[in-house]
């Protein structure tokens, strides 16, 4: 007699695509998975149907894709898999990645009256426009002491809920009104599966300045910054779930749509980064968990909590139950390496990339402020900008290539080595995204930080992630017991080359006196060039 298979869910959606992929609970075997790209992608130009050229720093998507990539790779996998198998189910999701609902869930961008006002749509998580809001924000908050500074470092991100929710009400006051919901995408998504509205503990507490203990922010902090934000809070969803809780079961409908059994248990959602930590096998202090991807989300775990300048945030059972869970970022890292592969130089990735795996540290005398995105850590500042420095009449493709690479790598000590001066010391990268093909960006990674870096056995970490938040929910275990039965050993160790690193410390000292420069002593100069750009182009 066969033994019945339990299997595990888990939707992962990423800037570009969502995937599905189906993990065996008892022994992490991945037996089935599919991927489908969005079909409007990233709209920053100008939306769909629409010639109308969107303002500088818009980021959005349809939500409408998400349902869609979901339904069709569910689908996929259940050519392979029976839904009866199916125990339990995870979602995770960018952050922050918002959008106006009604009170039955429906997107207000579907209206027709709102269908050509950018803000009635996704607001992805590197739209940076709402930057003016963040910066009174963080005005307003610092004069006032709120105490939920603490907890992200003292700055509040442009990328986050409340800066994008005052962005709608300033600009588009008429979608904030008729929103019952400004929801996390997450949030939707589980919505949409269960028919109920949950706000999960992850993307709340780093993203909406929630805390266990505060909970949002005060009335009083929200009509200071703008008395028309005094609703605001009911506009925020208040049933907080944690990730590995149970938020709903599949509804009838969604059941119909997909395939899958009417009645599995869904997890609460949580942020794409965080899940990964759970599927690289992440369940202690040490390690710096890296989700390398179009831009980098770096993770840490620690039992005491410890506040300090530098990390984006740290929340309480955030990451895995039992530790205070510290996020960090940077805002660009492959999106940087395409960008000028592709859109600068129009050149193939493997030829640049092979002749840039040919130099020596420090040949090209070469260094990259890696924020062609902005700065997320440890400056949290959107309006910085890329910058070279060294550049000559003899400075090749290859070798501005490689700066960027070193620049991004620059950029991850800076993070680690301001956890490692406030009581949290690192061991090691632990390392997964699509940029671990490559292993002379791991390379160049373990040579600046002077850590090793362990590459994560499973190619869909963040997806399995979500996975064993859905075995969670379904099977009602310890975590570190889901997280050692599912996941694997690490599959690949790149060791420091010592002589790399000693010229890698000289370097360093150069990016970080750069860094300080331009983005802490002088940091308007940027932000001056950006407001140039803005400007030229509202006359135009």
């Amino acid at each position: 007699m066969s033994v019945k298979k339990r299997y595990a869910l888990g939707l992962d959606y990423g800037t570009e695509s969502v995937r599905a992929l189906v993990v065996d609970c008892d022994n992490g075997f991945e037996a089935a998975q599919a991927v489908v790209p969005y079909a409007h992608g990233v709209i920053t130009r100008s939306l769909p149907g629409n010639d109308k050229p969107l303002p500088p720093d818009f980021a959005l998507q349809h939500p409408q894709d998400y349902l869609d990539g979901a339904l069709t790779a569910i689908r996929a996998i259940l050519e392979k898999v029976t839904a009866a198998d199916i125990v339990g189910i995870g979602v995770d999701f960018t952050a922050c990645t918002i959008l106006p609902v009604r009170e039955d869930g429906t997107p207000l961008m579907q209206a027709a009256k709102f269908h050509n006002n950018p803000h009635a749509w996704v607001k992805l998580w590197k739209h940076h426009a709402a930057q003016p809001e963040a910066d009174r924000v963080n005005e307003v908050a610092h004069r006032r002491q709120e105490p939920f500074l603490k907890y992200y470092s003292g700055l509040i991100s442009s990328e986050w809920m409340l800066p994008k929710a005052w962005e709608i009400a300033n600009h588009a006051p008429e979608v904030y009104a008729e929103a019952a919901y400004l929801i996390d995408a997450g949030d939707w998504i589980v919505q949409q599966l269960t028919g109920k509205f949950t706000r999960n503990s992850c993307t709340a507490g780093y993203k909406g300045l929630w805390n266990a203990e505060l909970g949002f922010p005060r009335l009083e902090f929200l009509t200071a910054l703008d008395p028309k934000l005094s609703g605001l809070r009911d506009k925020w969803l208040q049933n907080i779930v944690a990730p590995g809780e149970l938020a709903g079961h599949v509804t009838p409908k969604f059941a119909v749509l997909s395939g899958l059994l009417e009645g599995t248990p869904v997890s609460a959602a949580t942020i794409d980064a965080h899940s990964g930590v759970a599927g690289m096998g992440v369940y202690r202090e040490g390690p710096v968990s890296l989700i390398m991807g179009t831009s980098t989300c770096h993770m840490v775990l620690s039992r005491k909590l410890h506040l300090f300048d530098g990390y984006a945030g740290v929340v309480k059972d955030g990451i895995i139950p039992g530790f205070h869970g510290y996020e960090s970022g940077q805002s660009a890292v492959g999106d940087i390496f395409g960008w000028f592969a592709k859109g600068f130089m129009n050149t193939d990735f493997d030829q640049l990339s092979n002749k840039a795996a040919a130099l020596k540290p420090g040949q090209s005398g070469l260094i990259a402020l890696d924020w062609l995105n902005g700065n997320r850590s440890l400056l949290m500042n959107a309006n910085l900008t890329g910058m070279i420095l060294g550049l000559t009449l003899d400075s090749k493709p290859e070798e501005v290539y490689r700066a960027w690479i070193e620049g991004t790598a620059f950029g991850t000590r800076m993070i680690v080595d301001a956890h490692t001066a406030n009581g949290i010391p690192a061991t090691e990268l632990v390392i997964c995204g699509g940029l671990v093909r490559d292993p002379m960006i791991m390379q160049i990674y373990a040579d600046i930080t002077g850590l090793p870096v362990k590459i994560a056995a499973s190619g869909q970490a963040v997806a399995l992630g979500a996975a064993i938040f859905g075995a969670l929910v379904a099977l009602g275990e310890n975590i570190e017991d889901v997280i050692t039965r599912m996941t694997k050993p690490h599959v690949k160790t790149y060791s420091p080359d010592e002589d790399a690193h000693r010229t890698y410390d000289r370097l360093y000292e150069v990016y970080h006196r750069a860094h300080d420069l331009f983005g802490v002593e002088n940091k308007h100069l940027m932000r001056n060039l950006k407001d140039l750009r803005k400007e030229t182009l509202h006359v135009q």
